[in-house]
């Protein structure tokens, strides 16, 4: 195994997680990065981006909601790229149904994304970090982490039940130097969904009207680089202008 510090994006999309893993890597952090199998081939083309600049990183297919794919991959980035020093659990689940189009299998999946996954992500980072008393296990929230909205049960059921978990992880995890932190990000986020439905795009990121992904990831970056007598826990990201 490599002396050299890892970092596991788990959820590492187009947007938020690429960016995310940029910024670590940059950090000298050799970067993990996984989403479903069927999406293996951007995480291949993300982490031959990051080693064109000089940066490590390594790409796995994994299904986050299957407790032996995690279990597996947590040791086999143990053993064959590093010691992880950071762990982020990035993986969203939005999708808006009313309440009564709302099916069991729907609040099932979308439960199992955001917050079986999340503990899952969470408990084997805590296995690994713990007896070495160093590392930063982060989770990305949303406002739905915070109220429901309507629409949004399922999804806004399992961003709190992710909170809870951060918050019960943190105090457990805190005092064997393990810096756990759930960020909630709160408006809309430049992508290609962004651009999809915001006509005026452009006029927003001018004015730093709208959240952008390399912003985004500095905060994470700075989270794991606290010195633990003044650790944040939640840490609130929204643009100056809340227009959405």
């Amino acid at each position: 195994m490599s002396s050299t510090p890892s970092c596991l994006i788990v959820g590492a999309g187009d947007g938020v997680g690429s960016a995310i893993a940029r910024a670590f890597a940059k950090e000298g952090l050799a970067v993990c990065v996984t989403r479903r199998p069927r999406h293996l081939d951007q995480l291949e083309a993300l982490a031959t981006s990051i080693r064109a600049i000089g940066g490590q990183a390594h790409a796995y297919g994994v299904d986050a909601r299957d407790e032996a794919e995690m279990i597996t991959l947590i040791d086999r980035i143990e053993a064959e790229v590093g010691p992880l020093e950071v762990v982020v659990f990035n993986i969203g689940a939005n999708v808006r149904f009313p309440v009564v189009d709302t099916t069991a299998q729907v609040y099932s999946k979308v439960w199992e994304m955001a917050a079986l996954a999340g503990f899952f992500t969470g408990r084997e980072a805590a296995r690994v970090m713990g007896p070495r008393a160093k590392g930063s296990i982060l989770f990305t929230g949303a406002t739905a982490s915070m109220r429901g909205g309507a629409g949004f049960s399922a999804f806004a059921s399992a961003k709190a039940a992710l909170r809870q978990l951060a918050q019960s992880l943190a105090r457990e995890m805190g005092p064997q130097g393990i810096h756990v932190a759930h960020v909630i990000v709160d408006g809309m986020i430049d992508g290609a969904f962004a651009r999809s439905i915001a006509p005026d795009i452009q006029t927003l990121l001018d004015e730093d009207a709208i959240l952008k992904p390399d912003e985004i990831a500095k905060n994470y970056v700075w989270l794991h680089n606290q010195q633990r007598s003044a650790w944040t826990f939640e840490l609130d990201l929204r643009p100056w202008k809340e227009t959405w």
